[in-house]
């Protein structure tokens, strides 16, 4: 199972926190997120990702519900930087 390793930044990291589209998102497709923020208070957060299967999120990554669910957690996209386990 691929362990991906994601750095943004958002609007309001609390919001970002309590959003539950996360898991509306994740949740189906069997995917596990612990959460980390910025000690130093910037807007900056992280996600380790555990990804049944890399092809899945990919595709819902690309897709217009994903892109709803950034736009409400305030999701900076042009920041996002994905790393993955090799």
């Amino acid at each position: 199972m691929p362990t991906l390793l994601i750095f943004h930044e958002v609007d309001d990291v609390e919001h970002w926190l309590k959003s539950p589209k996360r898991e509306e998102v994740f949740g189906p497709l069997g995917i596990t997120v612990r959460t980390f923020t910025d000690p130093a208070k910037s807007q900056r957060v992280g996600l380790i990702a555990e990804v049944p299967d890399l092809d899945a999120f990919q595709r819902v990554m690309a897709s217009a519900e994903a892109a709803e669910a950034m736009k409400y957690d305030g999701v900076r996209p042009d920041t996002i930087l994905m790393l993955v386990e090799p």
